[in-house]
C-alpha cells in the first residue's frame, strides 16, 4: 500500500508561508492546521505554515517530510444527533524546521514580512520560566527563549518598525496564556542581554492574544490503524483522529476577523473575552473529567464513555453537573445548559476511547484548579457542602494513596491493578507521608484528613476552615475504606 504523498493526490498547490508554528503534535495538526485548511479550501486565507519542532527528541517532522507535509485528519463523533465519520487530507503545513540542527533557518523566517502570525502548543510546561544563557547560533531550549531570539532578529532586520511585529496566539492550556508568554519572552530577552528598546518593541509592535482551545484530539489510532488504511487505501504515519466539536476563543486588543476569517469559513471561533468560555470549559468539561476519573478507575472502568454509561456512576455525574456545577456558574441558564448538553454528547462519543488513567495525570493539581472553585462557590451560595464534589475529592485522595515506591516512582493500587501515580513531587511526597499516619483507627483517619485539608501550601488555602467539609470527607473516606467503592455506591450514598 502506497504512502500518502503529493504525487499520490496529484496536488501541486502550494500556498505562501504566512504562519510560524511552534509545535507539530496531534493537537495543533488536528485543530489550528485543520482550521487553516478550511479557510484555504474556501479561498479565504491562502497561506501555509512553517512548523518548528519544539523539543530535541521530536519525531514528527521527519514523518511529515516523508509524506510531503501531508497528513489525514479523521473527525468522528455525534453532532446534533447525527453520526460524523469523515476524513480530510491536510496540506496547510508547507515545511518544517528542526531548530536544534538548523537554527539559522528559524532565524531566517524573520526576513519574510508575509509571516505575521505565530501559533504554538508546547504543552503547559512550555510556558514556564527557564533561565538560560543564549549562545549565538544555538537554539535556546525553551519556547519563550526561541521566540525572544526570533523576535529580536525581526526587530533588527526591520529597524524596530512597529509594522514588523507579529500576532501571537499561544494555544497552551494556561490561564491568560498570551500575557504569560509575553512576560516570559521579556524575561528571556533580559536574560539574553537584549536592549531595553527591543523589549519596548515587543510590547508595542507585537500582540500576544489570550486564547482558549477546545477539541478532543486522540491522535494516531494504533489499535485500529489497519482498518483505517483499508478504508483510505494509503499509509499515513501521522493520521490524526479527533472529535467534530471545536471551539477557539481569541481575546486581544486587535480584531483580525478580516485577516483570519475563521468565522466566515464556518468555524466555531469567537473573538471575545476568554474568561466566560474558560469558566464553562474548565468547570464543566474539565471539571467533570476530574470528578469522574478516580471514581471510574477505582470501579475498574477504563474510559470516559464507560463511566458515563455505568449504572452506579451515571446518576452521580448527572447530579454533579445539573445540581452542583451549573447552579453556581454565573452565566445565562441557556448558555450553560447548551454547553453542558454538548459535553455530555462528547463524553459518550462512540469513537473516542478517552482513558480515565490519562485523566489521572496530575489529578489533584487539576482538582485544585478545575473543581475546588466550584465546591467553594457551592458552599458559599448554598450554605452546605456538595455531596458529589466532596465524594470526588475523597476518591481523588484514595486514588493517590501511595502503597509502595520504586526509587522515585510511586504507585497506587485497586482490587485489579497497580498503577503509577503521576503528580508533582511535592504532592506525592506529602501524600505518602500523610497516609502513613493512618493505622486503621478512626482517630488516625480523622487526623490524616485534617492534615491533608489543612495543607495551605498545596491547596492555596486552609480547607479545614470550610464548614462541614472535614466531617463529610471523613464520612466518605471511612465508607470507602470499609466497604469499597462499589458497595458504597450501591448503598445509596447520596
Amino acid at each position: 500500500m502506497e504512502q500518502l504523498s503529493r504525487q499520490r493526490i496529484r496536488s501541486e498547490q502550494i500556498y505562501p508561508e504566512r504562519v510560524i508554528q511552534f509545535g507539530e503534535g496531534n493537537f495543533l495538526r488536528g485543530f489550528i492546521d485543520w482550521m487553516l485548511q478550511r479557510m484555504n479550501n474556501k479561498g479565504l486565507f491562502n497561506g501555509s505554515v512553517v512548523a518548528i519542532q519544539p523539543t530535541p527528541s521530536g519525531k514528527v517532522l521527519p514523518k511529515l517530510e516523508e509524506q510531503d507535509y501531508l497528513y489525514t485528519v479523521v473527525l468522528r463523533g455525534v453532532e446534533q444527533g447525527s453520526t460524523i465519520d469523515q476524513e480530510e487530507i491536510i496540506s496547510s503545513i508547507h515545511r518544517g524546521i528542526n531548530p536544534y540542527t538548523n537554527w539559522a533557518a528559524v532565524l531566517a523566517l524573520a526576513e519574510n514580512p508575509s509571516l505575521r502570525y505565530i501559533f504554538s502548543n508546547t504543552t503547559e510546561a512550555g510556558l514556564t520560566y527557564k533561565k538560560e544563557v543564549y549562545r549565538e547560533g544555538i537554539a535556546p531550549m525553551s519556547y519563550p527563549g526561541k521566540l525572544a531570539v526570533l523576535l529580536y532578529a525581526r526587530y533588527r532586520l526591520f529597524s524596530g518598525s512597529l509594522d514588523a511585529g507579529f500576532h501571537i496566539f499561544p494555544c497552551e492550556l494556561v490561564e491568560e496564556n498570551g500575557a504569560v508568554l509575553q512576560s516570559l519572552v521579556l524575561q528571556a530577552s533580559h536574560d539574553f542581554r537584549f536592549p531595553e528598546a527591543f523589549r519596548l518593541w515587543v510590547k508595542t509592535a507585537n500582540v500576544f492574544y489570550n486564547t482558549l482551545v477546545d477539541r478532543i484530539v486522540t491522535g494516531y489510532p494504533d489499535e485500529s490503524i489497519a482498518s483505517f488504511q483499508e478504508r483510505l487505501q494509503y499509509r499515513d504515519a501521522l493520521l490524526t483522529v479527533g472529535e467534530p466539536y471545536h471551539l477557539f476563543v481569541i481575546e486581544g486588543q486587535q480584531n483580525l476577523e478580516h485577516e483570519l476569517p475563521f468565522q466566515e469559513a464556518g468555524l466555531n471561533v469567537h473573538w471575545a473575552a476568554v474568561k466566560p468560555f474558560r469558566d464553562l470549559k474548565v468547570r464543566i468539561l474539565n471539571g467533570l473529567h476530574t470528578v469522574m476519573y478516580a471514581m471510574g478507575y477505582l470501579l475498574g472502568l477504563e474510559t470516559v464513555k464507560e463511566a458515563m454509561e455505568d449504572p452506579l456512576l451515571e446518576p452521580l455525574i448527572h447530579h454533579c453537573l445539573y445540581e452542583e456545577i451549573l447552579p453556581v456558574l454565573p452565566m445565562e441558564d441557556e448558555e450553560k445548559e447548551t454547553y453542558a448538553k454538548s459535553v455530555v454528547q462528547r463524553f459518550v462519543n462512540p469513537f473516542n476511547h478517552h482513558r480515565l488513567a490519562d485523566l489521572g495525570l496530575n489529578g489533584l493539581s487539576k482538582f485544585k484548579v478545575r473543581v475546588l472553585p466550584t465546591l467553594l462557590d457551592y458552599v458559599e451560595q448554598k450554605k452546605k457542602v456538595p455531596d458529589v464534589l466532596v465524594f470526588a475529592l475523597v476518591t481523588n485522595l484514595l486514588y493517590f494513596r501511595v502503597v509502595h515506591r520504586e526509587g522515585e516512582a510511586m504507585y497506587g493500587q485497586t482490587d485489579k491493578s497497580i498503577y503509577r501515580l503521576k503528580e508533582s513531587e511535592a504532592w506525592l511526597e506529602f501524600l505518602e507521608a500523610t497516609w502513613k499516619m493512618y493505622d486503621s483507627s478512626q482517630h488516625s483517619l480523622a487526623h490524616m484528613v485534617a492534615t491533608i485539608l489543612g495543607n495551605e501550601a498545596l491547596w492555596g488555602q486552609n480547607l479545614m476552615q470550610i464548614p462541614q467539609l472535614h466531617q463529610a470527607v471523613l464520612r466518605d473516606l471511612t465508607r470507602l475504606i470499609e466497604d469499597g467503592i462499589k458497595k458504597t455506591l450501591k448503598n445509596d450514598l447520596f
